[in-house]
């Protein structure tokens, strides 16, 4: 039971890490204007967690799962924007699950050899996920109209003109919808492990 709910953990922290990496993308208004910066740290927040998260458990598809845990996170984190009125558009779910797949393909590929998933499947998440979420953005609506039509309650870091405030993250949808999530899987994880043994 411990060591499934460690990879929970894991899991957990490493998605919220990652959603939050991806701030510049994953609300619509500023997505365009910050694509380079959100290319950069998506593609090493995904492959920093996932490799350690498929080399801890050592199983070629562990990636793949990882990825695919923070796409449902961040699905729950729009629902929670939905709920609040609004549009669907508002936040964008970026595309991880392929490139993640290229890592696991890398290292199933190369029998379990981690410098080879680390060197070859680092770098193709870095070419593959920019590729992939250019076309997700090509899909959504105009970011600029959704900007003006429903502004967020607090700008990014970088956009404010004064030091931001630390306590502004906690009371947004997006950290109720991951820690939402995050509280549901614990349980799912320890029921999942009680019925293994």
């Amino acid at each position: 039971t411990t060591h499934y709910l460690f990879i929970v953990v894991v899991a957990v922290n490493s998605t919220l890490l990652t959603i939050n990496a991806g701030d510049y993308i994953f609300y619509t208004d500023w997505a365009w204007t910050s694509f380079v910066v959100f290319s950069i740290s998506q593609s090493t927040m995904l492959a920093v967690g996932a490799i350690y998260y498929m080399l801890f458990t050592g199983v070629p598809g562990t990636a793949t799962y990882y990825a695919t845990i923070m796409t449902i996170y961040t699905w729950v984190a729009k629902g929670a924007w939905f709920a609040l009125g609004y549009p669907m558009d508002f936040v964008t779910v970026p595309i991880w699950i392929p490139s993640a797949m290229l890592l696991d393909l890398t290292y199933w590929a190369t029998r379990r050899n981690k410098h080879a998933a680390i060197i070859i499947g680092g770098t193709l998440i870095g070419l593959s996920l920019p590729m992939f979420n250019m076309i997700n953005l090509l899909l959504i609506r105009d970011p600029l109209e959704i900007a003006f039509k429903y502004p967020r309650p607090t700008l990014p870091p970088y956009m404010t003109p004064i030091e931001p405030q630390v306590g502004k993250f906690y009371n947004s949808p997006v950290a109720l919808g991951s820690g939402a999530g995050a509280v549901l899987t614990v349980p799912i994880a320890a029921l999942g492990a009680k019925l293994n043994t």
